[in-house]
């Protein structure tokens, strides 16, 4: 995820500070890589999972195909053949390269990927500095796209990593163990309570969001409460040993054929040796941690979650209301997210009262369906194709996760995968109807 402008708020207008935030999100991509191999960036593990040196490709395919081409007359595209190898879905672009194969790609190697990253990033500087005015307004706010979509494929590369280590026997670590506070106790289930009523959703227009984030819209809400934080480990640990996985009753009936099928027992990256449950995460492999939320849970696994608790989960636009209850707009938003450097959900140790954790940590699974909003119309062109295309057959997940950068989240954001999808950081938080 062009002839046109796509209409985007451009916070990239003021060009010194396009160039600084351009040139550092670009690094930022390069240096997720450089804890790994060649041979490390060139794997696929599954038809969802893309190799890394794709993910570094395709951002700069897309700055090539959507900015250089059509707005730098004295650009020259470093190798015709990468349109089709790093294009991932944009039909009005062309055909390309089929996703399942892109680990077949030994060639072009990592440093070819890295010579075209240095190639086009050199042009889009150039752009940005000497691009006439007219050139500038429409290309301030696909520059702006651009850093966003890169910064989705930033959280794809750990996502990816961590897949494609988990089937390697060696379980090699991405990086060592980062310390994190524990807390004293678990604390006490607990709930905040909102009143329903007429609300809006829906991103205000100030500042940047993708197309599916608005238009902002009235929605009403029935009396609800929201648990105060996520459902942990040691929470879901009870829900395994009290057969959750082996209780149609508790199922919808594809999440069951699932578990039946792919032989489901707790969730990805958890394995039980010796009676003691263990988890994969990007600093290896160690127990499971009672208190961190629980993470890598299909929204089926939420589901039945949920119901096996007696509660639900929230619908998205409860999600919204509850964090513009929570968090105050006009200040970043903090939680453990990327930059901390984790890349791990991690134990709540704040005595914050309120909703916790919303921000970082793990995407909740809402229970809405990820559908167009009241009057949404996507762009025409090949931009239309972002997100629009996928308003079918996916479910929606709110606030971030541990491996989301902390400038590219917002509470409008609307994440969104199939309901099956498990490689994701992505967990749950309950609610109920007062």
């Amino acid at each position: 995820m062009l002839d046109i402008v796509p209409p985007l708020s451009a916070s990239v207008s003021n060009r010194s500070a396009g160039r600084d935030r351009f040139t550092a999100i670009r690094q930022q991509s390069e240096s997720l890589a450089a804890n790994l191999t060649p041979e490390d960036q060139a794997i696929q593990s599954m038809p969802d999972v893309s190799p890394t040196k794709w993910h570094l490709a395709h951002t700069s395919w897309f700055f090539e195909t959507f900015l250089l081409v059509p707005l730098d007359p004295a650009y020259r595209a470093f190798d015709p053949a990468f349109a089709y190898l790093f294009n991932s879905y944009y039909e009005a672009v062309g055909p390309r390269h089929p996703r399942p194969e892109r680990g077949l790609l030994s060639r072009p190697t990592v440093d070819a990927v890295g010579a075209y990253r240095d190639h086009v990033t050199a042009a889009m500087l150039r752009l940005i500095e000497t691009a006439g005015d007219e050139v500038w307004q429409k290309a301030a706010p696909l520059i702006e796209l651009g850093l966003h979509h890169e910064q989705q494929h930033q959280e794809l590369i750990l996502m990816d990593i961590k897949h494609v280590f988990s089937v390697n026997p060696l379980l090699p670590a991405y990086q060592a163990p980062r310390p994190h506070p524990i807390p004293r106790e678990a604390p006490a289930p607990a709930w905040v309570e909102f009143a329903g009523g007429l609300n809006e959703i829906g991103h205000t227009g100030d500042g940047f969001a993708f197309d599916n984030e608005g238009p902002r819209h009235k929605i009403w809400l029935e009396p609800f409460r929201l648990a105060v934080q996520p459902i942990t480990c040691g929470e879901y640990l009870d829900f395994v040993a009290d057969d959750g996985y082996r209780r149609p009753e508790l199922w919808l009936s594809e999440g069951w054929a699932l578990v039946q099928q792919q032989d489901w027992k707790a969730p990805l990256y958890w394995r039980c040796e010796d009676g003691q449950w263990r988890i994969f995460t990007l600093s290896g492999e160690r127990p499971v941690g009672p208190a961190e939320p629980v993470c890598h849970v299909s929204f089926y696994e939420a589901d039945a979650f949920a119901r096996w608790a007696g509660k639900r989960l929230p619908t998205e636009a409860e999600w919204e209301i509850a964090a513009r209850a929570t968090y105050r707009e006009d200040r970043p938003l903090a939680g453990n997210l990327a930059d901390s450097g984790h890349l791990h959900p991690c134990p709540d140790a704040s005595d914050a009262s309120g909703l916790r954790e919303m921000i970082g940590d793990i995407w909740e699974w809402t229970a809405s369906p990820y559908i167009a909003y009241p009057r949404f119309r996507p762009a025409v062109g090949a931009v239309g194709e972002y997100n629009g295309k996928f308003m079918s057959n996916q479910m929606v997940l709110r606030g971030g996760a541990a491996v989301t950068p902390a400038d590219h989240i917002r509470i409008t954001y609307r994440n969104f995968f199939p309901p099956s999808a498990r490689w994701a950081f992505s967990g749950l938080r309950l609610a109920e109807d007062l």
